[in-house]
Parts: C-alpha cells; sequence; structure tokens
C-alpha cells in the first residue's frame, strides 16, 4: 500500500482480527473500495494520517463499529455521514473540525466521543465538553447526539415552515391567478354586454331615423298632394259626363251617316234612285236655304251699317 494512494500492499496484511489498523500510513486519500471489501473489518485506525477529508463514498461502509480518526487534518465530515448508524467508537481528536453535519443526529448508536483539540463552534464546544475519561467521552456522545437531534429538529421545522410558507405562496399565487382569471372573465363579460347594448342602441337609432323619415316623406307627400287638389275645379258627376259623351257619339255618327249616304247619292249610279233624287232634293233645298240666310244676314249687316 502506497502512501498516496493507498493501494500496492494488500489491506489484508494489515488486518487483524476485524480491527484494520492504517494509522501512521501517510495517508492522503481513504481506500474505500478495499475498505468495502473487508466487512470483517469492523475496527477501523485511521489515525495519524494526512487526511483533509473523507470522500462521499466512505459512508458506505456500514460495518464500521469503531473508527479513529484522530490527528488528521480534517476539516468537515461527509454531510451523508449519520449512515454510518452502526458505529459506536468515534474519535475525532486534534483535528480542524468547526461543524459536525446534521445527519451526526442518526448515528443513534454512539456510545464514545472525543472532539478535543478542534476549533468547534462555542456551542458545540460547550456541549461536547472534555473527554479527559471513558464517563466523560461518553457524555459527549450523548450531549452531542442530543444537540445535533435538536438542531436537526429545528430543521425540520424551518424546513417545514419553509414548505408551509411555499405551499401558502403557491396556494396564494393560485388564488390571484383565480382571481385575475375571474376579473378577466368578468371584463370581457363586461365588455360583450357594452358591445350588445351599443348595437342595440344603434339599431333602434336607425329605426328611428327610418321612422322619421318615411313619416317625413308621407308629410311631404301629403302637402304636395293637397294644393293639386284644391286648385282642381269641380268636376260634374262621373254618370252625366258619360251621358254627354254617348249623345255626342250618337249625333257623330248621325253626321257620318248623313255624309255617306249623300257622298254615295251625288258621286254613284245610286244618284236615280228614289232615295237619293230625295236625298240630292233635300241637300240642294238646305243649301239653298242656308245661302238665303247668309244673303239675309249680309243685307241685315249693311242696314246696321248705313
Amino acid at each position: 500500500m502506497s502512501r498516496g494512494g493507498g493501494k500496492g500492499l494488500s489491506l489484508k496484511d494489515k488486518l487483524d482480527g476485524n480491527e484494520l489498523d492504517l494509522s501512521l500510513c501517510d495517508l492522503n486519500e481513504v481506500p474505500v473500495r478495499e475498505l468495502a471489501a473487508l466487512p470483517k473489518a469492523t475496527i477501523l485506525d485511521l489515525s495519524c494520517n494526512n487526511l483533509i477529508s473523507l470522500p462521499s463514498d466512505f459512508c458506505s461502509l456500514l460495518h464500521l463499529v469503531k473508527l479513529d480518526l484522530s490527528k488528521n487534518r480534517l476539516q468537515q465530515l461527509p454531510l451523508d455521514f449519520g449512515r454510518l448508524v452502526n458505529l459506536q467508537h468515534l474519535d475525532l481528536l486534534n483535528n480542524r473540525l468547526v461543524t459536525l453535519p446534521v445527519s451526526f443526529a442518526q448515528l443513534k448508536n454512539l456510545k464514545w466521543l472525543d472532539l478535543k483539540d478542534n476549533p468547534l463552534d462555542p456551542v458545540l464546544a460547550k456541549v461536547a465538553g472534555d473527554c479527559l475519561d471513558e464517563k466523560q467521552c461518553k457524555q459527549a456522545a450523548v450531549k452531542v447526539l442530543q444537540h445535533m437531534k435538536a438542531i436537526q429538529s429545528e430543521q425540520d421545522r424551518q424546513r417545514q415552515r419553509k414548505l408551509q410558507a411555499e405551499r401558502e405562496m403557491e396556494k396564494k399565487r393560485e388564488a390571484e391567478q383565480r382571481a385575475k382569471e375571474a376579473q378577466e372573465r368578468e371584463a370581457r363579460k363586461r365588455e360583450k354586454a357594452e358591445e350588445k347594448e351599443r348595437r342595440r342602441r344603434e339599431y333602434d337609432a336607425q329605426k328611428a331615423a327610418k321612422q322619421e323619415m318615411e313619416k317625413k316623406t308621407k308629410k311631404e307627400t301629403v302637402q304636395t298632394r293637397k294644393p293639386a287638389s284644391s286648385s282642381r275645379p269641380p268636376q260634374p258627376p262621373r254618370h252625366k259626363h258619360s251621358w254627354s259623351r254617348s249623345v255626342l257619339r250618337v249625333l257623330l255618327f248621325a253626321l257620318l251617316c248623313i255624309l255617306c249616304t249623300l257622298a254615295a247619292c251625288k258621286l254613284t249610279e245610286l244618284q236615280r234612285q228614289p232615295l237619293c233624287i230625295s236625298v240630292n232634293t233635300l241637300y240642294e233645298d238646305v243649301l239653298a236655304a242656308l245661302q238665303n240666310h247668309k244673303t239675309l244676314q249680309n243685307m241685315l249687316q249693311q242696314n246696321s251699317q248705313q
């Protein structure tokens, strides 16, 4: 086993029963893999080496019952150091530890503890006390475990409070989000109602304007027709007008018949017929009477002038 990496010499050569002594080997690292292959080594001595830290997989050595890490340069222990639940004896004398991981409270089987000659936090140093004899070291184990359990409980409470605060904050955010969504829905509903009301008013206004326009047009039409009807002369009854037209038509028809008969008797061979002779005679008598009547009028006019 080399001083740097812990390899070269088999660990079995260092094993004596259930005790493995790796002290004074000038180790910078812990050969965790080789130690895991020796579950019988329940007592491990790593004192008087150059260890600054322990690897995280060191806490997988659950078979350890007694562990000596004194006189190294350890500045801290792994966060899950509490996994070493079978550990009963722990020697951390003369290191550079200030605090212990909270998981240290899980070492429920720990019966012996030495934390002397470490720059411990004042509170932790007071709780650990001295480890000058067996009794003090056992008391240190009990008191430190109690202290670490109290810290763990407080951290659990803080974590619970934090989780509770986060849940309440989440509920608050959800409530605010629901309220916001409700407001948005209400706003959309109000906008739709306002838009509907606006369209209704426009419809009513258009309808009223249309009715007003129809009323105005009707009034203008009535006013236009009224003077025309008042200026128009009264018309005779319709039945009298119809009778006059009938009489006029009869007279015109009779005159047309007379003219046609007269033309036939004057211009055709029918003039030798007795009827046409009478017609021609009557025509000549009427013509002569008209001429005499015209002569008489001329004479009367001349006399009146004289």
